[in-house]
């Protein structure tokens, strides 16, 4: 990620004041995570909007994260669901849990909202032997090494049309050619994946910009 640049935070307040507003429950969402010892790592308010937007596009009644935090991202897409929907968030720490569980209650979605706790490797293996149901859409932003063995089991997990979403994938040591990264790995892998049709895109971001990388599932045809 870049280093600070006031030009792009004012675009980015004013994008965010235009399109993303945070209501109370956001607010109050950040303030628990502040007040938990949380870092903070989340999307922004305007990636939160981008999120959004993107499950309302994309229809979603079945919503996969991989990487809870304190829940402020699933608010965001628990949003965009369908009204029958469901979102299942993958997080390794129980304390991370224990703080989404609390917002996602305030804001009125555990009963749409299921936080399981546990390494997000395991934890999507089990759910791919227990042939769960497919999803709409999968969200990547836990950690980055990470990032290419959670999208081979999202690959097949997601339903064919679905997205698959990664996060903070234009740090940058992209662009150098003698640096290795778990974002540098993904963004090779998706667009090499034959069953995927993928693109970046940049993402303001209050300390400098950085980049949601999004993929389509569409299996090639024989």
């Amino acid at each position: 990620m870049t280093g600070p640049d006031k030009s792009l935070e004012n675009y980015d307040q004013y994008i965010s004041q235009l399109f993303a507003v945070e209501d109370p429950v956001l607010q109050a969402t950040r303030a628990t995570m502040q007040q938990e010892g949380l870092r903070p790592i989340n999307v922004s308010a305007t990636g939160g909007q981008l999120l959004y937007l993107l499950a309302l596009m994309n229809g979603a009644r079945r919503i996969l994260e991989i990487g809870t935090l304190g829940g402020y991202s699933a608010i965001w897409l628990a949003r965009a669901l369908q009204a029958d929907g469901a979102l299942i968030s993958l997080d390794i720490d129980a304390h991370h849990a224990a703080v989404a569980r609390r917002n996602l209650a305030q804001a009125g979605l555990d009963t749409q909202v299921e936080v399981r706790v546990g390494p997000a490797l395991a934890t999507l293996t089990a759910m791919a032997q227990a042939r769960e149901a497919p999803f709409d859409l999968v969200f990547i932003d836990a950690d980055k090494d990470g990032y290419v063995a959670y999208l081979q089991q999202a690959v097949a997990l997601v339903r064919e049309g679905g997205l698959i979403l990664a996060d903070n994938t234009l740090p940058d040591e992209v662009l150098d050619a003698n640096r290795d990264s778990g974002a540098k790995r993904y963004n090779a892998a998706v667009a090499a994946h034959p069953a995927l049709v993928s693109s970046i895109v940049p993402v303001l971001r209050r300390q400098g910009f950085d980049g949601l990388t999004i993929s389509i599932k569409r299996t090639p045809r024989t």
